[in-house]
């Protein structure tokens, strides 16, 4: 196969599944390794595809403002999302004070706390019924509700947010980016999401892999503000420019 038959199938693949390994390209094309690391390498240049640690992602799915709701979210990266919770609520000692970030994977976080001398507060409604069912200590922010993601946001929660200073923090992002920071789609909720973030003095995102090389509209925090929690890091660069914690 040439060279730019190799170069127009890759792109086809990517057009489909939006991401793909390079074992994956491999069978596809029936080569070598080198020479899909070498072809990835080539459309990275040009610009036609996003290369990551070990495959590519479409650059088309870098950019979005889509906010999916929650249970379609619940739905993605199940299992990564689920050891991703587990290290997160592994963290959490006696003596904290815990802001929990309204999103998906925070949620599943709540199943796993069993620090019940910590004290929480959250903007996420579901968060804050989970917590309180399990007899711990939460507070609730005050404010809007956002239904789509179920999070508490506005200038009330701004204001109420005012009074906290928090041990550690734990947040929700769309989207995560070396240029661009921990993004979000809507405005209100990233102004929630930054005011909460420095208030604390440990802060903690968690992501699964569809969240890395992707930006949303609204950056709510630099790469380096927070730690990040995922489940097995494939784009290793991130860990030039922030800690980086795994799920088991």
């Amino acid at each position: 196969m040439l060279t730019e038959e190799r170069y127009a199938t890759i792109l086809r693949i990517l057009k489909e599944k939006q991401a793909v390994t390079v074992p994956e390209l491999t069978r596809a094309l029936c080569t070598s390794e080198s020479t899909i690391r070498r072809d990835l390498t080539a459309l990275h240049k040009r610009g036609m595809l996003y290369k990551v640690y070990g495959g590519a992602t479409s650059i088309d799915s870098n950019y979005t403002a889509m906010e999916e709701d929650m249970p379609t979210k619940s739905s993605h990266c199940t299992e990564e999302k689920i050891a991703i919770a587990r290290r997160a609520a592994s963290l959490v000692t006696r003596k904290d004070f815990v802001y929990i970030d309204a999103g998906s994977t925070t949620l599943h976080m709540v199943d796993f706390l069993q620090e019940r001398q910590a004290v929480y507060v959250t903007n996420g409604l579901p968060h804050a019924s989970r917590l309180s069912l399990k007899g711990f200590k939460v507070f609730l922010l005050g404010g809007r509700l956002k239904a789509v993601t179920e999070a508490v946001i506005g200038t009330e929660a701004l204001h109420n947010l005012e009074l906290y200073n928090f041990t550690k923090g734990f947040f929700g992002a769309n989207g995560i980016s070396i240029k661009s920071g921990f993004s979000t789609p809507d405005s209100s909720e990233g102004l929630v999401k930054s005011e909460a973030l420095s208030r604390c003095e440990h802060a903690y995102v968690l992501a699964d892999q569809s969240k890395f090389n992707k930006i949303s509209p609204i950056t709510f925090a630099n790469i380096s503000s927070a730690t990040i929690i995922t489940g097995h890091l494939r784009d290793k660069k991130y860990r030039d420019c922030t800690t980086i914690l795994e799920g088991e």
